[in-house]
């Protein structure tokens, strides 16, 4: 990188729009959605899709709610012109979606065009040509006026052609794209798109797509939407035009340019699902959509099966979804931080299914989208006493005293410090059935029975210490108060109990009983137990035996 000062590059400049609205104005609805993955997304792939994956994809599009989707560039590939006579002959494309196709200002292009959308109920015929300063002097070698007159051809062209579609009962629709738009000077853009507009002269009822392309990223999301209002408030048929964006993600903001933008007046967005595309890709849509959902807005898309779209996604191009990425990332639901599990654990608890959703560091919720509860808090070794009582209730069932919490989550932050790794749910499940439920290597209960009387309680038991077998009887006012009477004969420590709860463990005849006891040894240790049976008093009796091998075990 160049040393300060920097004068390898220069800022970008500023739009002159005094009194912008944009900063004001609040989202209440969706645009007109455009998927271009077909096209944009599939010409940025290393291995692009084949005919029979982009009909799968066309297919998927279609079921999520897409009403416009662009499907290719006919003339520039044999495989694309097979690809929409496919969709056209076989009768894929429902009545009320538009087939979008991507030309060139050549007339032997635009011919072709035509051809692969015969017999097309509703197309978008998308125009563009290169407008941008860069562009006119190093790829073009052409004027402002040379570059006009390509626009304004090819306008023709695409009239004159489509003309036979029309005449056959296709609604079509023109799109064009000053590519570049917003590296163009704006006053030549807004030049252009007019010049354009009067020779296609659209109607209220069949309006012109302006499609103003965020090609390459160079500015800041304020800038851009800046831009888009300029152009709303300058075109003199606004009225009969449908304002696109079409923004890429170079600086990171794409997403944000374009919910500004929107915000600036745009009717209209094309993207691509997950945000495939050139370079550092295009809008990704499913983010957008999301974002107005989480404001009670309806998207007018369909992600209520995330994980079914990112499973044909991956498949058909080839890429992966990161982990991190908004809504469909592996991990955007999870938290390993101690605090985060905290607060997502008790804001879950109070949530109500009839009132707004309203938990802590999830802005969605999963269930939403079909994604799972299972990942939302994961453990290693960052995590908390929450996060671990969290998944032992959710997955296992077993709904933890808040005194033990603190214990629990001890014993696994130790041991996912051992491992230097996360934790999967089953291990957690292990470690704790290990430590509370499976002890036996000092105190093991052989047999245990109760007899009640009108006063007391009397228990007969077997208990194997260390090896050797100890008879136990005892009288109390109920099955623990007599067990832990019975105890006082042995060489085991003596203890007082300090707390018990008990809740079922599944459901059913073949349900078990889980208790969970505090006790105190006489050295001052306070450590819980635990214990399960069919038995609702055998459970109780095993967490006192639980406990009191984990105190032997900590001496």
């Amino acid at each position: 990188m160049q040393s300060a000062p920097v004068t390898k590059y220069r800022p970008f400049p500023p739009v002159d729009l005094p009194n912008r609205q944009w900063p004001s104005r609040v989202l209440t609805k969706a645009p007109i959605w455009c998927s271009v993955d077909l096209r944009d997304g599939n010409q940025a792939l290393a291995q692009p899709m084949n005919v029979e994956e982009k009909i799968e994809y066309f297919d998927m599009l279609v079921q999520i709610g897409f009403k416009e989707i662009e499907v290719g560039f006919p003339s520039a590939s044999q495989i694309e012109f097979d690809f929409i006579r496919r969709l056209i002959d076989e009768n894929r494309i429902p009545d009320d979606v538009a087939i979008q196709i991507l030309c060139q200002c050549r007339e032997e292009l635009i011919s072709r065009s035509c051809e692969a959308m015969q017999g097309a109920k509703n197309v978008i015929f998308h125009l563009y040509n290169s407008t941008s300063p860069a562009q006119r002097k190093y790829v073009f070698n052409a004027t402002k006026e040379d570059i006009i007159g390509i626009a304004k051809a090819g306008t023709t062209w695409v009239k004159q052609y489509t003309q036979a579609l029309i005449d056959e009962g296709t609604h079509v629709r023109f799109e064009y794209s000053p590519e570049s738009f917003t590296s163009t000077e704006l006053d030549f853009a807004l030049e252009i798109c007019e010049a354009v507009t009067d020779i296609w002269q659209p109607t209220v009822n069949n309006k012109i797509i302006l499609n103003l392309p965020a090609t390459v990223e160079y500015t800041t999301p304020n800038v851009h939407a800046d831009q888009i209002e300029w152009m709303c408030k300058h075109l003199t048929r606004r009225e009969q035009t449908l304002v696109s964006l079409h923004t890429h993600n170079d600086r990171g903001t794409g997403i944000a340019a374009t919910e500004l933008a929107m915000l600036a007046g745009a009717d209209r967005v094309e993207g691509t699902l997950f945000g495939n595309g050139e370079r550092t890709g295009n809008l990704d849509i499913v983010v957008v959509a999301l974002n107005l959902y989480t404001h009670g807005i309806d998207p007018c898309l369909n992600f209520t099966n995330i994980n079914d779209i990112r499973e044909v996604y991956e498949r058909c191009t080839r890429l992966e979804v990161g982990a991190r990425q908004p809504y469909a990332g592996e991990l955007v639901f999870t938290a390993f931080s101690g605090s985060h599990q905290d607060a997502i654990k008790k804001s879950w608890a109070v949530q109500k299914p009839d009132e707004p959703w309203d938990v802590l560091y999830i802005p969605v919720d999963p269930a939403d989208i079909g994604r799972s509860y299972k990942a939302i808090i994961r453990i290693n070794s960052q995590s908390g006493k929450g996060g671990v009582a969290y998944i032992l209730e959710s997955e296992f069932g077993y709904n933890l005293p808040k005194l033990m919490h603190k214990e629990v989550g001890r014993m696994i932050n130790v041991l996912a410090d051992s491992t230097g790794r996360e934790l999967t749910s089953a291990e957690i499940n292990q470690a704790f059935v290990d430590e509370y439920l499976g002890r036996t290597d000092s105190v093991a209960i052989k047999q245990f029975r109760t007899n009640e009387t009108d006063s007391a309680v009397s228990c007969q038991g077997t208990l194997i210490i260390d090896g050797q077998t100890h008879e136990l009887s005892a009288e109390g006012n109920g099955p623990i108060d007599a067990f832990v009477r019975s105890l006082s004969g042995t060489t085991l420590p003596k203890f007082e109990v300090l707390s018990y709860s008990e809740h079922s463990l599944g459901q059913g005849a073949q349900a078990k009983a889980v208790s969970y006891i505090q006790i105190k040894a006489d050295n001052g240790l306070t450590l819980y137990g635990a214990g399960t049976d069919t038995n609702i008093e055998l459970a109780s009796i095993k967490a006192i035996v639980s406990a009191i091998n984990r105190v032997l075990a900590n001496k």
